[in-house]
């Protein structure tokens, strides 16, 4: 397959470009920089352009590209960050829609901040949508692809959770407090976490580019654990005793709306369709999992 991915210098989009490479499919890349070889396609989302050109025989299209949500939530952050999503998106459907013969499919990340902050109940891809900030930016998000869909392409988005990896995201920040036994538990620690370590982020994504099953939602989770749990599992990897809670209101004075969003909410998702496909799972447990990536990022 010809498969096109936004955001392929990315961990994900990167670790994804590899995996389909290995199986022999031919990779391009969506870039904002100009080509630097055959296999890039120039586009710029803010402008709306994309070398349509270059885009015909794509038979999938990957898009991962979007503004980080890291870092505090001003305004103009805010804005970027649905922006980025929405226009970047919509761009991608409505260029996939024009193209002839289809592609076959576009798996467009989202991710679980669609559901809101929802306690304990558990969440499946039927589960309605929460009403704060992250949650009204998914719901657009994944709208934004519908021009591909009403075009008769088939539509994945991928629900991400906590991705859990040596490379980068949010693990790899908790890790140096936790190393240096400051780590514990955030707020009362009941929130649900759900997480996916990042070879299964990426298994998923090929398995959603070459199995007709999968279309609509996903949720991109292998479990969900209280954020007790989850600290209490990290410091057992890194060998420390997890013993300096930060009280709620810490974590809003730090990180303010970002903080309270994404560490202070819950989200207890289940994978409930890929469980449906079967999907096996390379990292299936936590602690395992964590004792990995703490190995590899020594």
């Amino acid at each position: 397959m010809r498969i096109a991915i936004s955001g392929a210098t990315g961990l994900v989009g990167s670790l994804l470009a590899r995996s389909l490479r290995r199986e022999h499919h031919h990779v391009m890349r969506l870039v904002r920089s100009a080509p630097a070889g055959p296999e890039d396609i120039q586009w710029d989302p803010d402008k709306g352009n994309i070398d349509l050109d270059r885009m015909r025989g794509v038979d999938a299209v990957v898009h991962l590209a979007g503004e980080s949500i890291q870092g505090r939530w001003t305004a103009k952050k805010k804005q970027k960050i649905e922006q980025s999503r929405v226009r970047g998106t919509s761009l991608v459907a409505r260029t996939m829609a024009k193209l002839d013969p289809l592609p076959k499919v576009l798996v467009s990340a989202s991710a679980i901040g669609y559901y809101g902050d929802a306690g304990g109940r558990i969440l499946t891809e039927d589960s309605p949508p929460g009403s704060d900030f992250l949650a009204r930016v998914c719901q657009a998000w994944e709208t934004a692809a519908n021009p591909a869909r009403e075009a008769g392409i088939r539509v994945v988005n991928i629900r991400t959770g906590i991705v859990l990896s040596s490379e980068g995201g949010a693990l790899q920040q908790m890790l140096t407090p936790f190393r240096l036994g400051a780590g514990g538990r955030l707020g009362d620690g009941e929130q649900y976490m759900s997480w996916i370590s990042h070879r299964d982020l990426v298994g998923v994504l090929y398995r959603a580019v070459t199995d007709d099953r999968l279309e609509g939602p996903v949720n991109a989770v292998t479990g969900a654990v209280t954020n007790r749990v989850f600290t209490k599992a990290l410091a057992h990897a890194v060998g420390k005793p997890a013993i300096v809670p930060v009280p709620a209101f810490g974590v809003k004075l730090a990180f303010g709306e970002m903080g309270e969003a994404l560490l202070l909410s819950s989200a207890r998702v289940e994978p409930t369709k890929l469980k449906a496909v079967e999907y096996e799972f390379m990292d299936p447990f936590l602690e395992p999992t964590l004792a990995r990536i703490v190995r590899e990022s020594d």
